[in-house]
């Protein structure tokens, strides 16, 4: 479901281009400056987001709406669609505020289509703290916020211990800043039958997880001024590890065939078949094996970098306000209500009457807000009864405050999109992978150059 969602803004976004391109300019509508925002809004307000809400969002929504009393709002509630987006944005018939990826933030921002929010959040006494630095990276854009950062699952490395006790395989031999070790742990721990793996030693995530091992080696997708920087060094040096960790496994065809017929949602999981011994994940799936903590045996470490520090990265959703927007300060007011400690507290406690009721594992909320994920720490999450679980979760609060960006761009959906292109060549073998980088980079550098004009 998210691969085709994001293939699915992939392509809207590239269709968008030269609309964009028409409809804004390099220096915006605005010329760069944000509307006079009122900290004490009024009128009607009109949002777009929080397709299918779930218990977090439901309860965010409700807070918000009674921070902005006097305020009517009417919701939108269907996915971000970027063609939809651009043709709105044509028309002048806006949302005053949107709700989508972060990743898509600065196509926006550079081509004036979306407003910055410093003086939004100066107005409402809001500093750029409130977030995880790499959480406001991913959303600055020359020197200035373009949006309202909501949500971070940090990743980190799932441990089944059954596997592991059965080869011999210690925590500390799953370490990533180490790939002598590692390799040699992914060796005892990998199964095949017929050359077909069976159990993988380690699943890195090659494409899911992408950006952690960039990071993790030193590397980044864009420099400070967002121009692409795929070729870099360090990037070239984490798809060559990569491609040692898929070699050791049968190979890129055979452990993409392998993945992609596990249970990932469901009761014959990796997790619970063996069919892992390490799995790179995000912070959410936690909460997808809690049902079955009786039929595992879970552990964990952080991602380290090469320098043996852990080290995570995460993306996540955020809250624009259009150029053209009629009511931007009742949409500056409500976006900050959604993501204040009172929102998170409320979708906690949401969270948190839906887990007794399930009878699950509170793995708490990862918000991307430093302040909140330590209090919705303390308050909701309590020893489940099961110590790897527990150790599961503590490593994912741990390693929240490690995060790293790997740098916003104006072009965020076609340097994805070639990312994942030189990393396939690469883990298949048709292309070196300081070839497929350069190549990568050079079709990025020439959609930036389309965005941002030059």
């Amino acid at each position: 479901m998210r691969k085709r969602r994001s293939a699915f803004i992939a392509a809207g976004v590239a269709a968008a281009l030269v609309a964009t391109a028409a409809c804004g300019s390099s220096e915006g509508d605005n010329g760069g400056e944000a509307a006079n925002f009122d900290a004490k809004p009024t009128g009607t307000l009109s949002a777009w987001g929080f397709n299918n809400a779930d218990d977090v969002g439901k309860a965010r929504i409700e807070y918000a709406a009674k921070q902005l009393d006097g305020v009517k709002i009417e919701m939108d509630q269907t996915g971000f669609d970027a063609q939809k987006f651009t043709t709105r944005q044509a028309s002048g018939n806006v949302p005053d505020v949107v709700q989508m990826d972060r990743e898509l933030v600065l196509t926006y921002a550079a081509q004036g289509l979306i407003q910055p929010l410093d003086k939004c959040l100066e107005v409402n006494k809001v500093t750029k703290d409130r977030w995880y630095p790499s959480v406001a990276n991913d959303v600055t854009y020359k020197g200035q916020m373009w949006a309202v950062p909501q949500f971070y699952q940090p990743a980190a490395i799932i441990l089944n211990k059954k596997a592991m006790d059965a080869a011999g395989v210690q925590d500390a031999d799953i370490d990533t800043s180490n790939p002598d070790k590692l390799l040699a742990a992914v060796a005892k721990m990998y199964k095949a039958s017929n050359g077909v793996p069976t159990t993988l030693g380690f699943n890195p995530q090659a494409t899911g997880q992408i950006n952690l091992w960039l990071v993790g080696m030193g590397g980044k997708l864009a420099d400070a001024d967002g121009k692409p920087t795929l070729d870099d060094p360090n990037n070239v040096a984490a798809l060559e590890l990569l491609k040692k960790i898929v070699d050791a496994q049968g190979g890129f065809a055979k452990y993409k065939s392998f993945t992609d017929s596990f249970d990932m949602f469901g009761e014959k999981n990796q997790f619970v078949q063996n069919q892992v011994g390490a799995e790179v994940d995000a912070q959410w799936y936690p909460n997808v094996l809690s049902p079955y903590k009786d039929k595992i045996k879970l552990g964990a470490v952080p991602f380290k970098g090469k320098d043996g520090n852990p080290v995570t990265q995460a993306g996540g959703t955020s809250f624009v306000i259009p150029a053209q927007a009629k009511n931007p300060s009742a949409a500056c007011k409500w976006a900050l209500a959604l993501t204040e400690e009172g929102s998170w507290n409320a979708a906690a406690e949401a969270r948190a009457k839906t887990v007794q009721e399930k009878k699950s594992i509170n793995t708490g909320l990862f918000t991307g807000s430093p302040v909140s994920d330590k209090a919705i720490r303390e308050k909701f999450v309590k020893p489940s009864g099961d110590a790897g679980f527990d150790q599961v979760i503590s490593t994912y609060y741990e390693v929240a405050g490690a995060g790293k960006s790997v740098g916003a761009s104006p072009a965020g959906q076609q340097i994805k999109q070639e990312l994942l292109n030189a990393v396939t060549a690469t883990l298949l073998g048709s292309k070196p992978a300081q070839q497929a980088l350069a190549d990568a980079q050079t079709a990025s550098m020439s959609a930036y150059k389309t965005v941002t004009g030059g």
